[in-house]
C-alpha cells in the first residue's frame, strides 16, 4: 500500500519512481521503474522447472494473501500435461498441520512461499515430521535461500531448490562486495556475516546505479535544472519526463545480473538455480527469459534407486588406467579400455547407473593456478558440473578435496623416482689399475723414486757399504748399490722378488726394511681390492634417493605438469622438497612434461629423472628393463573417483569400491593390467648368493698388454745394445789397425745368425775383423776362461796371407791372437 501511495505522488509531480519490490499490478505506470523481476516471468521460471522435473502432483504453500496473487498465473498457466495442484495457506502456527496433511496425501513436491523471517519455523516442521529424505522436493520462491541454516538437511539427500538473483561467484560481484566491506561500520563483514548479499539490498544498489547512469546521460545531453516541487501546488517537474526516459534506456550488469527495461518493467535478468547437496547449495542450472531453463547438472535431481540415470564420466588417457582404441569399429564407451574402465564397469553394475565416457578437453587432471586461483582439467569440469564423475589415476589431495568430492581410494601409492637403469662399469684392458686411485698410484711412484734416490745416496755415504772386490786389489773399494742397482733392488722388492743385492750398513738396512713394510701394505691392499674389483659386478649409480637428487644439478628432474605430484612439491614444507621445487621451477628448458610418455622418453634419453606415482612407475618398470625405481616412496596417498561437491553418488560408489576390495576383484584387475606375463620383460638380476663371474679378457687383458709392451721394449733395448756395441768395437778396431775390414752389416748378420741357431756352441765367437776371403775358417775363443796355448790348427803363418794388410788379425809371428781379448789375458808371442 505504501508503494502505491508513493507512486501516486510521483506520477502527479512527474518525478521518477524507482522500486525494488514485487509489483502485482499489471497496468503500465509512466513514471515508475521496477528493478525486481516481473512476477509473470518468475512464474514462467517456476513452471519451467516443474516441467523439467516432471511434477504431476504439487502442493503450493503460501503465507500471505498476496502470495496467492503472485502464484495465480502459475496455477492458471496452461500445460500440455495434467498437474494436480493443492493450494494451502499457512503461517508459523499452522506449518506443522499443513505439512502433516501434505504428507498424508503423499504429495512429495512442494512450492513454498513464506516470509524469510519465518523460514526457520517451516524447516523445523519438516524435521519434526521427518519429511527430510530424498523422496521430498521443496522449491522455494525466495532469492535468499543461501542465508538460511540448512545444516540438518545436507546429509539426507533431501531435495531443496531455489533461485538466486545475485551470483556471488561472479568476479564483478565479488569486487563490488569487497568495496562494500570497506564501508561497513561493524568491520569486515556483510549483512549476514557471510560473503553473500541478500536480494533486497542488491536490488537497491542496482537502483541507485541505474538512477546515476540515467542522470549522467541526461546531464550530457542538456543542462539539468533543479526545482522545488510541492504537493499543494501540483506543479510537475519539467525534467522528470526526460530523466525517466533516459533511465528506461539504461542497460548494464549489476549485482542482480543483466538489467534492461521495457515500459518500466525489468525484462532482462538471469536466475541461478540452486540445489542443496551434501556440503552446500550448489548451482545446477540457469534460467533467463530468452533461453528458459538450462540444467547443467542433470544428475542432481534424480535418485539412482528409482531412476534410470546416465552419468557423464570424464577421464584422461593414461597407460594402463585408461587407453583408447583408434579403429573405426569402436564407438562410444567401447573406444576405451584399461584398469579404470574395468573398475568403472563393475562399480556401475554395483550402484546401478549407466554412463557416457569421454575425455577431458585440456587433457589435465586438475591443478590450481598459484596466481589466479583458477582450476583446470577434470577438477574444473566437475566444479562447473559439466561432468558427474571423473575416473582415472587421480590423486586425492587437500586442494582438490576442498572444491570437489572423492570416493574411498581404490588404490594406494606414493611418489617415487624413475631413472634409467645404471650401466655396468665399463671394462677396459687396464681395469687391474682400478683398485687404487690415481693419487695413490702417483704417490706410490713418487715413493719409488724417493726410495731409489735415498738408497743410492745413503749407500755411498755409509762407509760400511764399500768393500774390496775379489780378487782383492790394493787401494780399491767397490759399492754394489750403483744407481742402476738401487733401482733394481727397489723394483725387485716392490714386486716381491729377489734382486741379488743386500744392504750391509745399518742405515741402508733401515731404509730397505721400511720399504719392505711399505710394499707389504701396498701390495696386500692392492691384492685384496683387486679380487673384489674384478669379480664383483659394480653398477654406476649416480643417485640413490631424493636427497642425492636434490644435492646435485647435473641430472635434471621434473614432474607431470598440472598434476598432484607437482602440487606436492610446490606446497611441501620439507626443506629437501622445497629445494627440489625451486630447481624444477627455475630450470630452463622446462623439466615439466605434459604426458607420462614424454617423461619416460626423456628418462630413456639419459641425464633425467622423472618423479611420478609408484603405481605408474611399477607398470613402466615391469615392461622396460632399461628403467628402474630409485629409492623408496616420498609420500603416501591414494587414487579415488572424483565427483562434484555434494554429489549423492559419492557414498554409493565408495561402498561399491569397499565391496570390490573385500572380494579381491580390484587386486585381480591390478594383476591383469600390471603383471601380465606376456607384457613384462625378463630381468637377469643377481641374487646375494650368486657366484662371481669368470674373469675375461676385458677384465685383465691389460696385464697381457703390459707384458707385451715390456717384451717389446726389451727387444728394442737389446737391438740397440747389439748395434751400439758392434759399431763401437768396429770404430776402435779401425783406429788401432789400419787394414781392410769386413763390413759392419756383414759381421752383424753373421753374429745374428749364430745367436739364432738352436744348436751349437755355448761359447761366443770372437768378432772377425779380417775379411772373409782371407780366412778359410773361423776361430772361436772361450768367453769366460783363460785362453790356453793355441793349438796348431788355429795357427796361421804369415805366408798364408797375401799381405800383412790382408790379415790384420795376426801379428807378424806365426801365432795369431785375437785383438779383442780381455786386457788381463795375453799371449807371449815367442
Amino acid at each position: 500500500m505504501l508503494g502505491a501511495h508513493i507512486h501516486s505522488i510521483c506520477d502527479a509531480l512527474d518525478i521518477p519512481h524507482l522500486e525494488a519490490r514485487v509489483d502485482l499490478e499489471a497496468e503500465y505506470r509512466e513514471f515508475s521503474i521496477n528493478l525486481h523481476p516481473s512476477q509473470p516471468l518468475l512464474n514462467k521460471a517456476l513452471q519451467d522447472v516443474m516441467t523439467y522435473l516432471n511434477w504431476t502432483k504439487v502442493a503450493v504453500i503460501y503465507e500471505q494473501d498476496y502470495g496467492l496473487v503472485k502464484l495465480r498465473e502459475l496455477v492458471r498457466a496452461p500445460s500440455k500435461r495434467d498437474v494436480e495442484i493443492h493450494l494451502r495457506q499457512a503461517d508459523p502456527d499452522t506449518y506443522r498441520a499443513v505439512l502433516k496433511e501434505i504428507k498424508t496425501k503423499e504429495i512429495h513436491n512442494l512450492i513454498v512461499d513464506t516470509r524469510p523471517e519465518h523460514m526457520h519455523h517451516f524447516l523445523r516442521g519438516i524435521l519434526q515430521l521427518q519429511m527430510n529424505d530424498y523422496k521430498y522436493h521443496y522449491l522455494f520462491t525466495t532469492f535468499d535461500i543461501e542465508t538460511f541454516d540448512l545444516e540438518d538437511f545436507k546429509y539426507n539427500f533431501v531435495n531443496m531448490t531455489a533461485f538466486r538473483i545475485v551470483d556471488a561467484e561472479d568476479v564483478g560481484v565479488m569486487e563490488i562486495l569487497k568495496d562494500m566491506e570497506r564501508f561497513q561500520s561493524n568491520g569486515q563483514s556483510l549483512l549476514n556475516k557471510s560473503r553473500i548479499i541478500q536480494a533486497e539490498p542488491a536490488l537497491m544498489y542496482d537502483s541507485v546505479h541505474v538512477f546515476a547512469l540515467g542522470l549522467q546521460t541526461l546531464e550530457q545531453s542538456h543542462s539539468l535544472a533543479l526545482a522545488n516541487v510541492s504537493c499543494d501546488s501540483e506543479q510537475p517537474w519539467d525534467g522528470g519526463l526526460s530523466l525517466i526516459n533516459y533511465i528506461n534506456s539504461v542497460e548494464l550488469k549489476g549485482l542482480s545480473g543483466p538489467i534492461e527495461f521495457k515500459e518500466g518493467r525489468r525484462i532482462q535478468f538471469k536466475l541461478d538455480l540452486l540445489k542443496l547437496k551434501q556440503h552446500s547449495l550448489v548451482k545446477v542450472g540457469e534460467w533467463s527469459p530468452a533461453t528458459g531453463v538450462n540444467i547443467s547438472d542433470k544428475a542432481a535431481f534424480f535418485d539412482s534407486g528409482t531412476m534410470n540415470v546416465t552419468l557423464v564420466v570424464i577421464t584422461i588417457l593414461e597407460i594402463p588406467y585408461v587407453m583408447m582404441h583408434y579403429g573405426k569399429n569402436y564407438t562410444g564407451n567401447a573406444r576405451f579400455y584399461g584398469f579404470c574402465v574395468d573398475l568403472l564397469e563393475r562399480v556401475s553394475k554395483e550402484v546401478g547407473f549407466d554412463y557416457i565416457l569421454d575425455l577431458v578437453p585440456d587433457r589435465k587432471y586438475g591443478a590450481q593456478d598459484a596466481e589466479t586461483g583458477e582450476w583446470n582439467g577434470m577438477v574444473l569440469q566437475l566444479m562447473k558440473h559439466k561432468a558427474d564423475l571423473a575416473v582415472g589415476s587421480m590423486t586425492i589431495n587437500y586442494a582438490r578435496e576442498s572444491v570437489i568430492d572423492f570416493t574411498k581410494p581404490f588404490m594406494n601409492l606414493g611418489i617415487s623416482i624413475l631413472f634409467k637403469v645404471p650401466t655396468d662399469k665399463a671394462s677396459t684392458f687396464f681395469t687391474f689399475m682400478g683398485p687404487l686411485a690415481l693419487d695413490i698410484w702417483l704417490l706410490s711412484l713418487t715413493a719409488y723414486l724417493v726410495q731409489c734416490f735415498m738408497l743410492y745416496t745413503m749407500s755411498r755415504v755409509s762407509p760400511y757399504e764399500w768393500r774390496r772386490p775379489r780378487p782383492r786389489r790394493r787401494g780399491r773399494l767397490v759399492n754394489n748399490f750403483s744407481l742402476s742397482n738401487s733401482f733394481w733392488f727397489v723394483t725387485g722388492t716392490l714386486l716381491r722378488q729377489g734382486s741379488g743385492l743386500s744392504p750391509r750398513a745399518t742405515s741402508t738396512r733401515i731404509v730397505g726394511g721400511i720399504w719392505w713394510f711399505f710394499t707389504l701394505i701396498i701390495i696386500s691392499s692392492y691384492t685384496a681390492n683387486l679380487a673384489a674389483f674384478l669379480t664383483v659386478e659394480r653398477m654406476i649409480t649416480p643417485i640413490e634417493n631424493a636427497e642425492d637428487l636434490a644435492g646435485q644439478t647435473e641430472i635434471a628432474y621434473g614432474t607431470l605438469d598440472s598434476g598432484s605430484t607437482m602440487t606436492f612439491f610446490r606446497d611441501s614444507m620439507i626443506e629437501t622438497y622445497k629445494k627440489m621445487w625451486r630447481f624444477m621451477e627455475n630450470k630452463k628448458p622446462s623439466v615439466f612434461v605434459s604426458t607420462y610418455e614424454e617423461g619416460i622418453r626423456r628418462v630413456l634419453e639419459g641425464n633425467y629423472a622423472f618423479l611420478m606415482e609408484s603405481t605408474m612407475l611399477d607398470y613402466i618398470v615391469q615392461r622396460d628393463c632399461n628403467l628402474t625405481q630409485i629409492g623408496g616412496l616420498l609420500d603416501t596417498k591414494g587414487y579415488g573417483i572424483a565427483t562434484p561437491m555434494g554429489s549423492p553418488w559419492r557414498d554409493k560408489i565408495s561402498l561399491a569400491i569397499l565391496e570390490l576390495q573385500e572380494k579381491g576383484e580390484i587386486q585381480m584387475l591390478y594383476n591383469k593390467w600390471w603383471k601380465n606375463p606376456g607384457d613384462t620383460c625378463t630381468r637377469t638380476e643377481k641374487g646375494k648368493e650368486s657366484k662371481a663371474n669368470a674373469l675375461g679378457v676385458s677384465n685383465i687383458g691389460g696385464v697381457f698388454v703390459v707384458l707385451l709392451c715390456g717384451l717389446a721394449i726389451a727387444v728394442i733395448v737389446a737391438i740397440f745394445e747389439f748395434c751400439y756395441n758392434s759399431k763401437r768395437s768396429t770404430q776402435m778396431e779401425r783406429r788401432a789397425v789400419p787394414a781392410p775390414h769386413q763390413s759392419l752389416c756383414a759381421e752383424m748378420a753373421e753374429e745374428l745368425c749364430f745367436a739364432l741357431r738352436c744348436r751349437g756352441s755355448r761359447q761366443r765367437p770372437a768378432l772377425k775383423r779380417q775379411c772373409s776371403k782371407c780366412v778359410p775358417g773361423t776361430t772361436y775363443v772361450p768367453a769366460s776362461f783363460d785362453l790356453p796355448h793355441p793349438p796348431n790348427n788355429v795357427l796361421r803363418s804369415q805366408s798364408q796371407c797375401p799381405s800383412e794388410a790382408g790379415c790384420p788379425m795376426f801379428q807378424r809371428s806365426s801365432l795369431a791372437v785375437p785383438l779383442d781379448l780381455p786386457p788381463h789375458l795375453h799371449y807371449d808371442a815367442s
